[in-house]
């Protein structure tokens, strides 16, 4: 049960700004219980797509400050960005499990006001899909090369 919390926390940590590697403890993890792979997938899933939804509520709270004299983007960027993402950005989120730009992408779905649902559908698959490929790579079902 600690080593699921483990995988949880570290996935979690590692959808937000934190450099962390969660791939690294599922792989462990999968070495060690490679029949508990399914549980490890969903729970490592679970913190990755929480972590995510930590950085859209951020983003959120972040546009809420747009009208202070310090904010770092005038009215004109911020719908012009609105604009921008409408047209690309939900479709962006199917990059959010990539490392370096994934968690960014996250935060400005926020800020973007991305409808929650299809933010949670877009994340949900896309870091589902980079732990089962990991998972599968890791227990040799799948050889990219």
């Amino acid at each position: 049960m600690l080593s699921l919390w483990a995988l949880f926390l570290s996935a979690f940590g590692a959808a937000t700004l934190l450099p962390l590697q969660s791939e690294a403890v599922l792989v462990g993890l999968l070495l060690r219980q490679p029949d508990a792979w399914l549980t490890l997938l969903l729970v490592a899933t679970a913190g990755n797509v929480l972590g995510s939804v930590v950085n859209w509520l951020l983003g959120r709270a972040i546009e809420h400050l747009r009208h202070r004299r310090w904010f770092p983007f005038s009215e004109a960027q911020l719908t012009r960005a609105q604009a921008r993402y409408r047209r690309w950005g939900q479709w962006s989120l199917l990059l959010s499990w990539m490392p370096v730009i994934g968690d960014p992408l996250t935060l400005i779905a926020g800020v973007m006001r991305e409808p929650f649902w299809r933010f949670l559908l877009l994340v949900t698959l896309a870091k589902a899909g980079r732990y089962s490929v990991v998972a599968m790579i890791t227990l040799g079902w799948f050889h990219p090369w």
